[in-house]
């Protein structure tokens, strides 16, 4: 299994700042895929994600660019767009393409060096090193700042990171890639236990369970208020319309809601984006299953595979 780029025509590209503790993952599909998109929590930072709405007219998007760096990040998206209209790939209009890259980003700038933010640059060294070799998963790209289990601030908090997972589904694939930086835990869809997050205190690795602790009357410190969001981009070679992608979608963020603990928090964005790149006819309702599995199981591997960071530990040795 190689993650997200076991779908044929997607490619996945990293641009890592590690001093700054940034970064930039970029999802391609050059021949264009249908989408759909949804949101979760009430703290999003998106671009362009408008153009998925099943009312648009625009009928394909041709990456997704997930970011560190806040509001800052969505200029990645920017680099990526001239990336690819330079190799020939978007919708033509006269003597150019246009295209279309719907960008969602996450809040680091509290683990990253101040003052550094993800930039058009690196958008486009991530959309030049894309491959549909296997995925690089944990402190990379948009993962290299995220953080989980954030209730009393970094100070207990542990790492995130990126993380993507295949499920089968009859003769068709459903993919995950995510960016995980939740407020809450990571909790293992199958067997309930809290893999990473929120610690009892700062020298401890031992988990709080911040959904006890905020029914106990914990509340968020007002530090890391804003400092949240999980990105997600499912995939399928099924094919779907951009209603169809919409539903995906929606489905994709069960499996936020199985393995963040809790998801959708205030504080959280959780953006789930569905491309659809394949001609095979496969059960949507089947198709949902997989996808929550597969954002589920994608949130899990990130935080296995995120390692220790500026004192902020992960789970990776």
């Amino acid at each position: 299994m190689k993650g997200i780029t076991d779908i044929p025509g997607i490619q996945v590209g990293h641009a890592t700042d590690l001093e700054g503790r940034t970064g930039v993952t970029v999802v391609l599909c050059e021949k264009g895929a249908v989408a759909g998109f949804d949101i979760g929590g009430s703290a999003t930072g998106s671009s362009e994600l408008d153009v998925m709405n099943p009312l648009h007219i625009t009928s394909s998007i041709h990456a997704v660019t997930m970011a560190g760096g806040s509001a800052f990040g969505l200029e990645a998206a920017c680099g990526v767009r001239r990336f690819l209209e330079q190799h020939g790939v978007g919708f033509p209009y006269g003597g150019s393409r246009i295209p279309i890259v719907p960008g969602m980003i996450l809040f680091d700038l509290g683990f990253a060096k101040p003052g550094v933010r993800p930039t058009r640059e690196m958008g486009e060294t991530a959309a030049a090193a894309a491959t549909d070799e296997a995925v690089v998963e944990g402190c990379v790209g948009a993962g290299t700042g995220a953080t989980v289990g954030k209730l009393f601030g970094l100070a207990r908090a542990m790492k995130g990171g990126i993380g993507s997972y295949t499920v089968p589904c009859g003769k068709a694939k459903v993919s995950a890639i995510v960016a995980v930086n939740a407020f809450g835990d990571v909790r293992d869809p199958a067997s309930g236990k809290l893999l990473a997050g929120c610690r009892k205190s700062e020298k401890s690795r031992d988990l709080l369970d911040t959904e006890k602790a905020l029914l106990a009357g914990a509340r968020r410190e007002n530090a890391v208020a804003p400092a949240n969001t999980t990105l997600c981009v499912v995939a399928t070679d099924a094919k779907l319309s951009k209603v169809g992608a919409t539903r995906l979608a929606k489905r994709g963020q069960a499996g936020v809601l199985r393995a963040l603990s809790p998801g959708h928090a205030t504080v959280d964005g959780d953006v789930v984006i569905a491309m659809s790149c394949g001609e095979i006819v496969e059960d949507t309702d089947a198709l949902g299953v997989a996808a929550a599995e597969a954002v589920g199981q994608s949130i899990v591997r990130a935080v296995k595979a995120a390692r220790t960071m500026s004192g902020v530990p992960g789970l990776a040795r």
